[in-house]
């Protein structure tokens, strides 16, 4: 299967630029997988989708301010850091800009004490390849602080408005810290319209995938088979697993909020087989294309996506790649708003 196979035309005024005032004002556009049937509503609508008993799935990571601007000490050169992955010893693995000049032993500035000194050094230990860098950082004080001073909420490329409330780029459950990028889907629930469905019987339970490089590079392959995701971290605790179980049991359908939810969900599907889920953690890999059975998720809630990316690959999973295709011109005809802040989709 070819990454051509997934390609469309997008005119670049329906890239939402910005959230909406209202976080659940966006449209919802609906797509049955058993006929392909596609219908037009807003998004609070999706509580007329959802029965009582059903198990809604979201992700409860938490963006950090990932995106630090530097200087190189010895040029005073600009650069761009990209945090994706914690590793030991205050090492992070990043993406960086511009690589070529961002070669081992770099050293990097980041703010100011006021006397000439940086708040945070870096120092480029590792070069790998599309840009990525192993970083060490040193600094004195609370890494995580230094963060919220120095650090950009990591918005997409194709975002060129500057985010006036950090909090729009953070779904409302927003919990654990270590995200590159925000769980998309996720951003249209407000705590009353979560209460709401809880209060018609859905029941809500929390999985953790911190997205990482996956979210951000290209598909460098022709033949999507080649392609290999990166991994990403994820966690489910004993709790949570226990909803999933139930909902499991007594043969609720399970919807997950967002791609991030589903690669997670499928994960913990492939790792526990046919057993009930336990808590876990662990990193993922899992790549969804076309050709793959779903274990555990039945639905799936999420935003519009990009050509040729992986999401819209494992979205043709779910429902076909042909039916994907259809609602997406469907979608563009209708000028839906798409990506990180645009409208959303329930595959059902």
């Amino acid at each position: 299967m070819q990454v051509q196979d997934f390609d469309f035309h997008l005119p670049e005024e329906l890239i939402a630029q910005t959230p909406l005032a209202d976080r659940t004002s966006s449209r919802l556009l609906t797509l049955s997988k058993t006929t392909g049937e596609v219908a037009h509503r807003s998004f609070t609508d999706l509580a007329s989708y959802l029965a009582s008993g059903d198990l809604l799935v979201l992700n409860d990571t938490r963006v950090i301010p990932a995106r630090l601007i530097g200087a190189k000490s010895d040029t005073g050169a600009k650069v761009e850091l990209l945090l994706l992955k914690q590793l030991e010893n205050n090492r992070w693995e990043t993406l960086a800009k511009p690589a070529k000049r961002l070669k081992v032993g770099t050293e990097i500035w980041f703010g100011d004490t006021g006397e000439g000194e940086p708040l945070l050094r870096g120092f480029i230990e590792e070069a790998g390849d599309m840009g990525s860098r192993i970083i060490r950082f040193q600094y004195d004080g609370i890494f995580q602080e230094l963060l919220d001073l120095l650090g950009e909420m990591p918005l997409p490329p194709y975002i060129k408005e500057r985010l006036e409330d950090r909090d729009r780029y953070q779904t409302v459950y927003a919990k654990n810290e270590g995200s590159a990028a925000a769980p998309t889907a996720g951003l249209h629930f407000t705590r009353p319209f979560l209460e709401q469905l809880q209060a018609q019987g859905v029941q809500v339970a929390y999985i953790t995938l911190h997205v990482g490089l996956g979210t951000f590079r290209p598909m460098s392959v022709d033949a999507i088979e080649e392609h290999v995701m990166h991994s990403e971290y994820y966690e489910l605790d004993e709790a949570n697993a226990k909803l999933i179980n139930d909902a499991r049991e007594r043969g609720a359908a399970i919807t997950a909020v967002g791609t991030t939810s589903s690669r997670t969900l499928e994960t913990l599907a492939a790792r526990f087989g046919d057993a009930p889920l336990e808590s876990a953690s662990g990193w993922t890999d899992i790549f969804i294309y076309p050709g793959y059975t779903f274990k555990l998720v039945d639905r799936l809630l999420t935003n519009f996506h990009l050509p040729k990316s992986t999401l819209v690959m494992l979205v043709s999973a779910l429902a076909g790649r042909d039916a994907i295709m259809r609602a997406y011109h469907e979608a563009i005809e209708e000028k839906y708003r798409f990506f990180s802040f645009g409208d959303a989709m329930l595959i059902y």
